[in-house]
């Protein structure tokens, strides 16, 4: 079975085609977060050092940044469904660990 096949079953998607989608909106995804963090910082803090906690904030902050951008790419790229189901169970895992 290949990696491909693999992803296929895991995510319970159709055929290839999708996994291939879907693994295009993930990078997209990552490369517009990777994008944006240099032109803020430039423009928040000019050509000068980045404070630390701007960093730490900056960190925090992209979580929820990052998960309404794979559900812009996701709608983009026709996979909506999948990646709204993506989040629910991304959510569901993060709230649990809050509660214990």
């Amino acid at each position: 079975m290949s990696w491909l096949q693999k992803l296929q079953a895991r995510w319970k998607v159709e055929n290839a085609f999708q996994v291939f989608i879907i693994l295009l909106v993930f990078a997209c995804t990552g490369f517009t977060v990777l994008f944006l963090k240099g032109p803020l910082f430039e423009y928040l803090f000019g050509d000068g050092a980045v404070p630390f906690l701007a960093s730490i904030i900056y960190y925090i902050l992209i979580l929820p940044v990052y998960n309404i951008f794979l559900l812009f790419y996701g709608f983009i790229f026709g996979q909506f469904k999948f990646f709204w189901n993506f989040e629910k169970r991304f959510f569901k895992r993060i709230l649990a660990i809050f509660k214990k």
